[in-house]
């Protein structure tokens, strides 16, 4: 069993793994420096809580990167293009991120917001461009099986990323000006770059050559969704993606706010969340790659499934047990172990779904979708949260759970999942 168990786990000493950690880095690197870091720039600055809010709306290109991404799927670059179709975007949308994050810093935000803001929208959306490319790379980069494993090593980068642009920001911040913290965040694009430079195109990667303008606007934009429509149940598996992680996504704008109301200090939230939660989100997405790996793919779905929403339940024993820290340890840790497992295995059933020919288009169109149970149904968590006590809207929200596990559990009994049922030892 133990045997078993180490074999799965063999994957992560395949060296493009070590690619991906720095690719997650350069992805998750630029988020922060656009919402909660950039936040507390604002307000050392000057600038008032109401304009601070407001600098949300620059950060569309996240929820709408679908939108432009069928551009970067299927034009092939000028010069650069010598590099890859992959490769030669990354290349592209690093140059023009560092040069954003640059003219940024340079800027003040008091005296000139609205150029400011121009430079934050840009740096937001070279960031988004850029996940659309590193995606598509990292899903063409392995095979099926390997998915999970590539997108648990992508993932630690991206905390990384997250944590030198959050914490090392601020940390940067205590004794720098905040226009050259920002100039240090830049040159962290550089380690993207030269990944990008000294990595390989995935195979076979090749843009079609339409020679008309119509021909081309369907083969970018058209295709990439009729392919995805010809699927069995692809109305429902939309539904599925919706609805997956949706009791993680329902919890996730309250659970500060239950924190604060618990009694515990900014600063036991925060420690206690980037030490524990930071390790256990890792672990749990390295295990969440190695149980694909070992039970297969639709298997490791209904376990993390069924993880996500019971592990809901640990802030039920955090609101009787108050202001205890012991015990929100062990609740941040169980939390998000399950979070980066569910993390894993949803992230390679999405990357499975993609045909390679329209990966960046596919996977934007996904994993925006996915988004949308964060952004829009989520958004009622608050109501809920006001007119129920906590342990009733952290036992609701675990039933949240129940509709994706539903509706995979369809998706399973019609056959619409089959060929991810033989995924384990698949060579596809």
């Amino acid at each position: 069993m133990l045997g078993n168990w180490l074999k799965s786990l063999k994957i992560y000493a395949d060296k493009r793994m070590s690619v991906m950690l720095l690719l997650g880095f350069v992805s998750g690197l630029p988020f922060l420096l656009v919402s909660s870091t950039l936040s507390l720039w604002l307000k050392d600055a000057g600038v008032s809580l109401a304009a601070i809010g407001l600098f949300s709306v620059v950060k569309a290109p996240y929820s709408f990167k679908w939108l432009f991404s069928p551009i970067i799927d299927q034009v092939r670059l000028p010069i650069l293009g010598r590099l890859g179709r992959r490769r030669s975007w990354a290349v592209l949308l690093q140059i023009l991120l560092m040069a954003a994050l640059i003219l940024m810093s340079v800027t003040n935000p008091k005296i000139s917001p609205w150029l400011f803001a121009f430079w934050v929208f840009l740096v937001a959306l070279f960031s988004a461009s850029q996940d659309i490319v590193l995606d598509a790379y990292r899903i063409e980069r392995f095979r099926e099986k390997e998915q999970a494993a590539g997108v648990a090593v992508f993932v630690l980068g991206y905390r990384i990323g997250t944590i030198f642009s959050g914490a090392g920001a601020l940390f940067l911040a205590e004794f720098w000006d905040w226009s050259i913290v920002y100039q240090i965040m830049a040159l962290g694009v550089v380690v993207g770059l030269i990944t990008v430079l000294v990595s390989k195109e995935p195979e076979n990667n090749k843009p079609s050559k339409p020679k008309t303008l119509r021909a081309n606007v369907v083969n970018a934009v058209v295709k990439p969704f009729t392919d995805f429509m010809k699927r069995d149940k692809w109305a429902v598996i939309l539904l599925f993606i919706f609805f997956y992680r949706m009791s993680d996504a329902y919890v996730a704008p309250m659970a500060y706010p239950f924190f604060d109301d618990m009694g515990f200090s900014k600063i036991e939230i925060a420690s206690i969340i980037k030490i524990y939660g930071v390790i256990a989100t890792i672990l749990g997405t390295i295990v969440g790659g190695a149980l694909v790996a070992r039970i297969g793919l639709i298997k490791a779905l209904v376990v993390c499934g069924v993880l996500q929403g019971v592990s809901n339940l640990v802030y039920v024993g955090q609101a009787y047990a108050g202001d205890n820290t012991q015990v929100l340890m062990i609740n941040i840790f169980i939390e998000n172990i399950s979070g980066g497992m569910g993390t894993a295995a949803f992230v390679a059933y999405l990357s499975s779904l993609c045909n390679k020919k329209y990966t960046a288009t596919q996977y934007a169109l996904l994993s925006s979708f996915m988004g949308a149970a964060r952004d829009l149904f989520a958004a009622t968590s608050g109501m809920v949260a006001t007119v129920v006590s906590w342990q009733m809207f952290f036992f609701f929200s675990t039933l949240m759970a129940l509709p994706g596990l539903l509706i995979l559990g369809y998706l399973i009994q019609t056959g619409a999942l089959k060929k991810h049922q033989t995924l384990k030892g698949s060579r596809s």
